[in-house]
C-alpha cells in the first residue's frame, strides 16, 4: 500500500486533475481510495468514476489531466495494480514513467492543509464510452454469447451490442473480483464454457473479455475459439488499414502484408499504443488479444473490438471469414522459472542465444531470431516469472524443429 501512495503523490504532483476508476477486484476500493488520498495530499483534485472497464476509464480522462486506473488486467485475482493514461487514451509513455520513477526517488512533500484537492464523484464514463462506440459502429443482426470473466465488461459490452441489435446471452456477468466463473484471462483453456454455450444455443459469434476488459478474444459460429494471432489478420484486413503496429511475437504474414509500413514494438500493449501514436498508424494490436483503434482511442479497448466483430460478422459468419484467413503453423511454450534467478537466466539467455544458427537476432524484447523460412522469439515475461517461446515457420516440420532449437537454449539458461 505505501508503493501506491508514493505513486498516487508522484502523480498527483504533476496533474493536477485526475480521473480514477476500478476494475472489481476485491482489494480495488481499498487501493483506489488510498491512491486517491495521496494524490489530494499532493495538491491534485480527484474524480471518482467508479467501478469500469480500463478503456472506459481511458475515454473519461479526455479533458483532464490524466487518468488512473487500479487494476491488474488479466491477471490472477490476488494481483493488483496502477494504469496511467494521457488525455488521448495513450498510456504513459517509458518517459512519463521515468519522470514517475524520478519523482518517487526524490519523494513528494504533501500539500498543507489549504492545498489539498477535492474530491468528486462522476458516473457517467460508461454511458459516455458506450455511446463513442455506438457512433461508430453499425447495426448487427446476430445471436451473441458475451463471457465478461466477472468483470466490468458486464456494464457495457452486452448494452453496447444489444443496442446494435444483437440478442446477447451473458456469461459470469456478475461482478466478483475473485473470479468464480474462470480465470481473468481469456485464453482458450479458460473459455470452454463460451465454446460450450455458443454451440448449444447455435449463436453467432462468442465474446470473451479480461479482468478489465482491456482484451477481447472470440468463439466462432462454429464452437471454434478464435485467438488474438487470428483476430490480428482479420481486423487488420477487414479494417482496410494500410499501417499497423504489432509486437515482435506477431506472425511474420503482417510483415508480407504491410512491409515497411509494419512498424514493430516491444510486446506489451503501452509499447503498442505508443507507437501507434508516434507513427500515425491506422491500428495496432496484439496477440494477446488487445486492440488499438486509434480513431476511437489510443487506449486498447476490448469492447469497441467486441462491436467491430460483431459488425464485420453482419456480412459474413466468423468462421468463414476465420477459413479464409491466411496462417503459418505457430507454436508456442511457456516455462516457468524461479523469480530470483531472473537476472541469471537472461545472462544465460544471451550466451545461449549466440549458439543457434540463424539470418540475425532482434533483441527488441528477448531474442528474435530470424531464418530464411520462419522465427522464433524467446523473452522473459514482463509481468509474469515465465519464459515464453514463440515460433512461426513456413511449414509444420521447420516450426517444430526450431522450437526444439529454441527449447535447448532455454534448457541451458535454467541449468
Amino acid at each position: 500500500m505505501d508503493l501506491a501512495c508514493r505513486i498516487g503523490r508522484a502523480v498527483g504532483a504533476d496533474h493536477k486533475d485526475v480521473v480514477i476508476g476500478r476494475d472489481a477486484r476485491l482489494t480495488g476500493q481499498v487501493f483506489s481510495s488510498a491512491v486517491s488520498a495521496a494524490m489530494m495530499s499532493a495538491g491534485a483534485d480527484v474524480c471518482d468514476v467508479g467501478l469500469l472497464a480500463t478503456p472506459s476509464l481511458a475515454y473519461a480522462a479526455r479533458g483532464r489531466k490524466c487518468g488512473v486506473m487500479i487494476t491488474a488486467s488479466h491477471n490472477p485475482s490476488e494481483y493488483n495494480g496502477i494504469k496511467l493514461w494521457n488525455p488521448d487514451g495513450s498510456s504513459f509513455d517509458t518517459e512519463q514513467m521515468e519522470g514517475i520513477e524520478a519523482k518517487m526517488e526524490r519523494g513528494v512533500p504533501e500539500s498543507d492543509w489549504k492545498s489539498v484537492g477535492h474530491l468528486s464523484e462522476d458516473r457517467n464514463a460508461v454511458a459516455d464510452h458506450k455511446r463513442r462506440i455506438l457512433s461508430n459502429v453499425g447495426k448487427a443482426k446476430l445471436s451473441v454469447v458475451v463471457d465478461c470473466a466477472n468483470g466490468p465488461a458486464a456494464l457495457i459490452t452486452p448494452q453496447v451490442l444489444g443496442e446494435m441489435g444483437c440478442r446477447v446471452i451473458t456469461l459470469n456477468g456478475a461482478l466478483d473480483g475473485s473470479f468464480p466463473g474462470r480465470p481473468a484471462e481469456p485464453t482458450e483453456e479458460n473459455l470452454s464454457s463460451l465454446k460450450e454455450q455458443v454451440w448449444k444455443a447455435g449463436a453467432d459469434l462468442g465474446i470473451a473479455h479480461d479482468g478489465d476488459a482491456d482484451r477481447m478474444v472470440a468463439v466462432d459460429d462454429r464452437g471454434r475459439f478464435v485467438g488474438g494471432d487470428l483476430l490480428l489478420k482479420i481486423f487488420a484486413k477487414e479494417l482496410g488499414a494500410k499501417s499497423m503496429v504489432a509486437p515482435v511475437d506477431a506472425t511474420m504474414l503482417l510483415d508480407d502484408w504491410f512491409g515497411p509500413r509494419l512498424y514493430r514494438t516491444r510486446v506489451g500493449d503501452a509499447f503498442v499504443s505508443e507507437k501507434v501514436k508516434e507513427r500515425g498508424a491506422d491500428f495496432g494490436g496484439e496477440p494477446s488479444g488487445t486492440w488499438v483503434f486509434p480513431k476511437i482511442s489510443l487506449c486498447p479497448d476490448g469492447i469497441f473490438a467486441a462491436a467491430k466483430l460483431a459488425e464485420i460478422c453482419s456480412g459474413k459468419p466468423l468462421s468463414e471469414i476465420v477459413d479464409g484467413t491466411p496462417s503459418l503453423p505457430m507454436v508456442k511454450e511457456t516455462i516457468k522459472f524461479d523469480q530470483s534467478k531472473r537476472k541469471t537466466i537472461q545472462s544465460g539467455l544471451e550466451r545461449s542465444i549466440s549458439s543457434v544458427r540463424s539470418c540475425g537476432v532482434d533483441a527488441t524484447d528477448g531474442f528474435r531470431l530470424r531464418f530464411e523460412d520462419g522465427w522464433a522469439l524467446i523473452r522473459l515475461s514482463g509481468t509474469e516469472p515465465k519464459m515464453r517461446i514463440v515460433v512461426e515457420a513456413r511449414s509444420s516440420d521447420r516450426a517444430k524443429d526450431i522450437m526444439a532449437s529454441m527449447k535447448e537454449v532455454a534448457r541451458r539458461a535454467l541449468s
